[in-house]
């Protein structure tokens, strides 16, 4: 059995919709960040970062979204979430995902935990009013370079989608207007139709 630790409004909302995508057997439980239930002795047991997600599987347990996404889309290959039998193109999957990892989701962090990189409140406050600008600038890159249309590889749906649907549905937060980025507007939409997103975010609001 496959169990993903999660919580409302983070990136892990990008490996549940895959686990429902899939077909999993899965269980998940929610973590309560507002509570700090992230940095309990239980839950670092599992996860020492004391971050969520976490995704424990039969092999140990996994952490970061773009492995997260690739064991889904490798553990069940008939739900055709990734080009697996093409290493390059299952590259290119992997390099999209690592930039929303490491490029998007950190613009987006520092509008809220610039504490991460400092302790200085200026330089803080510097990081929360650049947010718009680094985390438009991104979005650019990806409609104008990135996303094929009208999922993210192309044709064929895979775990690139939910996982750059999470981090759109964070732009009006950081200061960013979707309609900027038709292509991506118009996948956030398409998204939101899916069954598997409509039956998590059920979950999330539950």
């Amino acid at each position: 059995m496959i169990t993903l630790y999660y919580a409302p409004g983070t990136c892990s909302l990008a490996t549940h919709v895959a686990l429902e995508d899939a077909g999993a057997a899965y269980s998940a439980v929610r973590v309560d960040l507002a509570a700090k239930e992230q940095q309990s002795a239980g839950y670092l047991a599992i996860n020492p970062k004391g971050r969520v997600p976490s995704l424990v599987t039969g092999r140990g347990v996994l952490t970061e979204t773009p492995a997260m996404l690739a064991y889904v889309a490798q553990t069940f290959p008939a739900a055709g979430l990734a080009p697996l039998d093409v290493p390059f193109a299952f590259a290119q999957a992997q390099a999209f995902n690592s930039f929303l990892c490491s490029t998007v989701h950190v613009a987006h962090a520092h509008r809220m935990r610039g504490h991460r990189w400092t302790d200085d409140p200026a330089t803080m406050e510097s990081l929360r009013r650049f947010v718009p600008t680094s985390v438009g600038d991104a979005f650019a890159l990806i409609e104008r370079e990135m996303f094929k249309g009208p999922w993210v590889l192309g044709d064929a749906y895979s775990v690139c989608d939910p996982y750059l649907y999470t981090m759109a549905g964070w732009l009006a937060g950081d200061g960013v207007d979707i309609a900027r980025f038709p292509g991506v507007a118009a996948h956030f939409q398409r998204m939101g139709e899916r069954p598997a997103v409509q039956k998590v975010l059920a979950v999330l609001k539950g």
